[in-house]
């Protein structure tokens, strides 16, 4: 199965344009568990792709489909966003944020279109939660698989209201180190669809600011875990 959402052309999307008329978000990446005070570095939005589907499932686990229970396989990832309101030069927690997570299973494949093929009546790997007092929204998934045409990442959309006439609304992508990834792929159930064929140099949406999307990882029990930080601009 191939799938291609390299864009032709701007990466100018009507999501996009919201983004523009609305609040800039800012993040940066800190290694899992860090506690200190964000600091907001402007960080690029990138296209949402094909393959978003707004499933409604408001969970922390999202391996399985909630209709069969099956869970997909892969390396245990936990990835815990801390979003935060920028004002007057600093940052506080932003509570009741809704942030959406989906990717791609270890053998490449989405859940819930088309191209899924048996998955496409499925929703594994997909999935939201809404941040808590101290602006956490906390995932488990897997490590992501790779499929032609892209480097091996993560979508995210975070959405928020700074008032009731006034909606925020930010997509992007998470990125791995290629060191990272490649031990990871090196292990079953990745290693049996041999090597990626795009690593992050060679990815044209890495390539427009990729470099400042990276999710540090670090080896967590059984599992990888991360920390992102973003802060929406007030």
């Amino acid at each position: 199965m191939e799938h291609d959402d390299t864009p032709a052309g701007r990466l100018l999307t009507r999501r996009e344009m919201l983004g523009l008329m609305g609040a800039a978000l800012l993040g940066r990446s800190l290694p899992a568990g860090a506690q200190e005070r964000p600091s907001c570095v402007a960080r690029p939005q990138q296209m949402e792709g094909p393959f978003f589907v707004d499933t409604g499932l408001n969970r922390s686990d999202i391996r399985s489909d909630p209709g069969t229970g099956a869970v997909r396989p892969g390396q245990t990832l936990q990835v815990m966003f801390r979003v935060s309101r920028v004002s007057g030069g600093g940052c506080a927690p932003l509570p009741g944020a809704h942030v959406e997570l989906w990717q791609c299973d270890a053998a490449g494949v989405y859940s819930g279109v088309r191209e899924g093929g048996d998955a496409a009546g499925q929703k594994f790997l997909r999935g939201y939660q809404v941040t808590d007092n101290a602006g956490t929204a906390r995932f488990t998934t897997i490590y992501p698989g790779w499929y032609p045409g892209r480097t091996v990442h993560l979508h995210f959309m975070i959405r928020s209201a700074r008032s009731a006439a006034v909606r925020e609304e930010f997509t992007s992508q998470l990125y791995f180190d290629d060191a990272t990834t490649d031990r990871v792929h090196a292990l079953a159930p990745y290693a049996g669809r041999g090597p990626r064929t795009v690593k992050n140099g060679g990815d044209g949406l890495y390539r427009q600011g990729g470099a400042q999307l990276l999710l540090a990882v670090r080896e967590h029990g059984q599992g990888l875990a991360g920390t992102f930080d973003v802060g929406l601009q007030a």
